[in-house]
């Protein structure tokens, strides 16, 4: 009898890891520097929706394997399809999950290293905090194949002034994190072998705070940013008006009066 061929084993396109209230999720298509093809751009639609109804959860990271975090659409299989439907529903698609993060109750955090070029910049961008490895560079380089960033352009301009981000545009030239830094593309570079540590240093940060006060917070303050001033502060101060009510704020307040360490409610236990 002869024996059976070895079955090619398949790996996932995007990877989940929970630790302690914190959820990284790993594009996972290295050989392809994380391109965003339309299964992963599926895959992390999946489960950005599966986190937003999760009451525990206080974190997410969103990450990259192999030599890069996103090298942008998957070009090869963009030019598979040219047709102008296929390429509306396409960038329809990367706008539903980049607005999906946006939506998370809690902080995503970008780990960055290598390259974040074009829609992987756009990814960045969307998140809510990023952290880079001081080797990571950054590009929205469509336009050296005839393809303005246009879909991209809309976060890198929430993130940097007009004129850089133009600059960028139009010159498709790479940037150092230092620079991406400066500029307000990501909060922070640290040395290659500490990016995993200082991730881990901001989500504890954020993991310590009240789980309700930072889901009230995170709501807030990407809905205020598009409104004008005057109606900005109402909103806000209704906001802030219904989370004093809550018990954590109570709690906090007393805590803070009595010089000792606040013990927040679980969302899970509401």
């Amino acid at each position: 009898m002869n024996a059976s061929a070895p079955v090619a084993s398949i790996e996932p396109l995007l990877t989940r890891q929970d630790r302690d209230g914190v959820v990284t999720l790993c594009l996972n298509r290295p050989q392809q520097f994380n391109a965003l093809s339309e299964e992963l751009l599926g895959a992390l639609q999946a489960e950005l929706d599966a986190l937003s109804r999760d009451p525990e959860l206080r974190c997410v990271v969103i990450a990259g394997a192999g030599k890069a975090f996103c090298a942008g659409h998957d070009l090869r299989q963009m030019r598979a399809t040219p047709t102008l439907d296929y390429y509306r529903a396409l960038f329809a698609r990367c706008a539903k999950v980049m607005l999906a993060i946006q939506a998370l109750p809690v902080p995503a955090i970008a780990r960055v290293h290598g390259i974040a070029t074009a829609a992987g910049c756009q990814l960045v961008g969307a998140c809510d905090l990023a952290i880079a490895a001081d080797s990571a560079r950054f590009a929205v380089s469509g336009i050296n194949v005839g393809l303005f960033c246009s879909t991209p352009a809309v976060a890198l301009s929430r993130n940097v002034s007009a004129k850089r981000a133009f600059d960028l545009l139009v010159s498709a030239r790479f940037i150092d994190a230092a620079t991406a830094a400066d500029w307000g593309l990501i909060n922070t570079a640290v040395p290659d072998a500490e990016l995993d540590a200082a991730v881990a240093r901001q989500c504890a940060v954020i993991a310590a705070k009240s789980p309700t006060a930072i889901r009230y917070g995170k709501a807030m303050f990407h809905r205020q940013r598009q409104m004008p001033l005057a109606e900005a502060y109402a909103y806000a101060g209704e906001v802030m008006a219904q989370n004093m009510m809550e018990e954590d704020a109570l709690a906090g307040v007393d805590a803070f009066l009595d010089k000792r360490t606040p013990v927040w409610r679980p969302l899970s236990a509401s």
